[in-house]
């Protein structure tokens, strides 16, 4: 079965707090990564630091667009906790990525997800000019 590309997503526990208030960092990483991974860059880094309504909910997040989708960062140094997001449309080497994401931020326990998207995704042109033809028909007739 032919998938769009893999979604990882890494949640890290128990990380210096240094490290997830660091806003150069997550810049650096943002701007390094995609190229350790095999992906392109698309633009530069995006990073910002968020202030809630909650206090202690504060943190860092960033983005980056890669050619082959998105890579994010969200931290919250209240709770030592990050959450990074890469989302491909080319495979990657998931165990590389978690573990350069482990070693850059000290994450001493993390939980993984990896899920295929787009298994629908229409890789077959006639394939994919019947379901834009289906939707129109589907958008008009509303």
């Amino acid at each position: 079965m032919s998938v769009l590309g893999p979604h990882l997503t890494i949640d890290g526990y128990d990380c210096p707090r240094s490290k997830l208030e660091d806003l150069e960092l997550i810049y650096q990483v943002l701007d390094e990564f995609p190229a350790k991974i095999g992906m392109t860059k698309i633009m530069p880094p995006y990073v910002f630091r968020y202030y809630g309504k909650i206090p202690e909910k504060w943190g860092l997040s960033g983005f980056v667009l890669i050619a082959e989708s998105h890579i994010s960062i969200h931290t919250f140094p209240e709770g030592k906790f990050l959450s990074v997001d890469i989302f491909s449309c080319t495979r990657f080497n998931p165990e590389e990525a978690t573990s350069f994401i482990k070693e850059t931020f000290g994450i001493k326990r993390l939980e993984t997800n990896l899920i295929e998207r787009g298994r629908d995704y229409p890789f077959d042109l006639t394939k994919a000019q019947i379901i834009n033809l289906e939707e129109r028909r589907a958008i008009a007739s509303k």
